[in-house]
């Protein structure tokens, strides 16, 4: 025979539980306030270019989001539009010129300057002849570059790609798999029988859980465990430098369907100048355009742009590719 529970009884049962469940609360609460108040840098909300116009890419780690809009605040504050490919561009429709593409991460596609500001848009004027393409894409490395010329090269089939590399901190892009605010991303392992591709699909990084899910966004707790969760579930993983590689590995693709390779170079890379001069790949350094704070980025200021322009039309017209009003 079952025996009922006394009132007296059930009453203690529940205020046990209740207190259970009031202490719990109230310690949850606590370690959300410790949370916050401690603002811990891995676990804040993004708020570049990455996080505000950009989204997971399971091939590529992130890109921009197709035909969006935003203001992104760096060195200063400028609003970036991307068009239906992603690209912070006009729409692209080939129009019968020969295309010329520049690929690259921010300082192509243009961290604290206006779209009109950048050397791409400054070059329209001078490449008359040419249809310009701005492929560039913020935080990208030379392996992610790569990645992206082959899948835009159908739609875009250029006839030169301008490879623009960062000598601030490409390398460092193409060693690991996880970059700025803890984004994933894949990578080439080198070896002496080439290049393999590891870490697709790419996982969600916790800033992809932030934008994605309420609860991650409110909730610093849950911003925590995801975070804890992330890094036990894909870790850095770390390879040899493989930028040199990445970079024969472009010459050889682009050259495989007609067209030409041509390198820029933020500042001097002794390695890698040497590298393209023994490989015959023509390139140009930008030493000495004005840039922001080193704490923005260092990225180009209005005048430096300018000044890749003038150094680009140089470049450009000495390799044949005809320049309005430059001299060869």
């Amino acid at each position: 025979m079952q025996r009922s529970i006394r009132p007296g009884r059930l009453r203690e049962i529940t205020r046990s539980a209740f207190a259970v469940l009031l202490s719990t609360l109230v310690t949850l609460a606590v370690l959300e306030v410790i949370l916050r108040v401690a603002d811990f840098r891995a676990l804040r909300a993004g708020k570049s270019e990455r996080s505000l116009v950009y989204r997971h890419d399971a091939e590529l780690g992130w890109a921009p989001v197709p035909a969006s809009s935003s203001t992104v605040t760096n060195a200063r504050t400028i609003h970036a539009l991307h068009n239906r490919l992603g690209f912070r561009d006009i729409e692209f429709q080939r129009d019968g010129r020969p295309v010329l593409l520049f690929l690259g991460d921010s300082f192509v596609w243009g961290v604290d300057a206006e779209a009109g500001e950048r050397f791409t848009d400054l070059l329209k004027d001078r490449l008359s002849n040419y249809q310009l393409v701005n492929a560039g894409v913020s935080g990208f490395g030379t392996d992610q570059e790569y990645l992206l010329l082959q899948r835009i090269w159908p739609t875009v089939k250029p006839d030169i790609v301008v490879l623009v590399f960062c000598t601030d901190n490409d390398r460092a892009d193409n060693q690991t798999n996880i970059r700025y605010d803890g984004y994933r991303k894949p990578l080439y392992v080198p070896s002496d029988n080439g290049l393999t591709l590891r870490g697709q699909p790419v996982p969600w990084s916790l800033q992809n859980h932030v934008s994605n899910s309420w609860l991650v966004r409110n909730l610093w707790l849950a911003r925590t465990a995801v975070a804890a969760y992330v890094e036990i579930r894909y870790p850095r993983v770390v390879v040899a430098d493989p930028t040199e590689q990445l970079v024969d590995g472009i010459r050889d693709f682009v050259a495989a369907r007609g067209a030409r390779l041509l390198v820029g170079l933020q500042r001097s890379d002794e390695r890698l100048m040497q590298h393209l001069s023994g490989r015959q790949i023509p390139f140009v350094a930008f030493d000495g355009a004005e840039a922001y704070a080193s704490d923005f980025g260092s990225h180009w200021t209005p005048a430096g742009h300018r000044a890749v322009t003038e150094l680009l039309s140089g470049f450009l017209s000495k390799h044949d590719i005809r320049v309005d009003g430059a001299s060869r």
